[in-house]
Order: C-alpha cells, then sequence, then structure tokens
C-alpha cells in the first residue's frame, strides 16, 4: 500500500468517523500541534537517560491517545481519566521536591536538554491555546485539556531540573579539578 492516497489533494482530511473536513479545520491545526509536540518531545528523549526517557516516552503515548480522542470525540476510550492527570501532578511534584527551583523569570538554554525541554513547552502552550478554541467550537475531553496543561508544567519543571543537574555536574568537575590540582600540589611538596 502507498504513503500517499491522494485523498487529501483538494484540501480536505478525514476524521476517525470517516467526516470529511477541511485541513485548515481547528481540530486538525490542534492534531497537527500535538503531533509537533510529540516530535519535539521525541527530540527531547533521545538525548534523555533514564527515569526522564521512560516518562517522556509515557507522554508520547499520552498524546497520541489525545489526539484519537480529538479525532474521534464520541469514542471513550480515548478519553483520558482523572488519574492519568493526577499521576502527571505527582511526577511534577515529585521532580520538584528534588531540586531548589527558580521563582523568577528564567534565561532558556542553560543546557542542551533543558533546551529541548523548554521547545516542547512553547509548542505544548500552543496546543493547550488550540485546544481551548476546539473546546468552544467542537467540545472537548476536558481531561485531555487539563492534562495538556499540567504537560506544560512538566517540561518546564523537567527543563529546570535538567539545568540544575547539568550546573551541579559542572561544578562537581570544576571541584574535582581542585581537588586533583591541589593533590599534584601536595606530592610536589
Amino acid at each position: 500500500m502507498d504513503i500517499y492516497t491522494k485523498q487529501g489533494d483538494g484540501g480536505k482530511t478525514s476524521l476517525m468517523n470517516g467526516v470529511r473536513i477541511p485541513k485548515s479545520d481547528d481540530r486538525i491545526e490542534l492534531v497537527g500541534t500535538i503531533d509537533e509536540l510529540n516530535s519535539v518531545i521525541g527530540l527531547a528523549k533521545v538525548i534523555a537517560v533514564s527515569p526522564l526517557r521512560d516518562a517522556l516516552s509515557c507522554r508520547q503515548k499520552d498524546l497520541m491517545k489525545i489526539m484519537s480522542g480529538i479525532a474521534d470525540p464520541r469514542n471513550a476510550d480515548y478519553h483520558l481519566t482523572k488519574e492519568v492527570v493526577l499521576a502527571l501532578e505527582e511526577e511534577i511534584d515529585s521532580m520538584e521536591s528534588k531540586f531548589p527551583r527558580a521563582k523568577e523569570f528564567v534565561l532558556y538554554g542553560g543546557c542542551e536538554q533543558s533546551a529541548r525541554l523548554d521547545v516542547a513547552r512553547a509548542v505544548a502552550r500552543r496546543a493547550e491555546r488550540r485546544f481551548y478554541k476546539v473546546s468552544q467550537n467542537y467540545g472537548a475531553d476536558p481531561k485531555a485539556m487539563q492534562y495538556m496543561n499540567r504537560l506544560s508544567d512538566y517540561l518546564y519543571v523537567a527543563a529546570r531540573y535538567a539545568d540544575y543537574q547539568a550546573c551541579s555536574q559542572k561544578e562537581e568537575g570544576i571541584r574535582q579539578e581542585v581537588i586533583k590540582g591541589l593533590m599534584e600540589g601536595f606530592r610536589q611538596d
């Protein structure tokens, strides 16, 4: 089977229920933005180490379910539960407890991992804004909308934690160099 169907050549696409809609429809824009977010999370995941890598994979799976729910809103199998949202909140709380997060504005790009996570966060915020518009015009899973809000928070905290870890590693490297220099000085005496 070919990847191209030629069904979209006229500017329309189908929802999961077979209804044809313009590619410019708000629902398609939202699904496309969440797909972009999923790709950017994948970009952050490839340089992540566990447990972050595993957590990002879980986020990607959640996003795929949300996209399915947008394309087929009547299918309850694609609706998120409050437990999924609560689990994400618990992950945020757990991560935040591991470091002293700055409460002021942050200059992004403290390390490569945080920069990738911050790009994902920005795309998540855009998806959240589009989700609200879809909700107003077509209705939407309220737990999925809540999840999208928490996801951007999660990505923000994960980025700040990555900055914290990178800074700690740099400081440890500097400390080791100082110790090495002192030890060499003692050996020469």
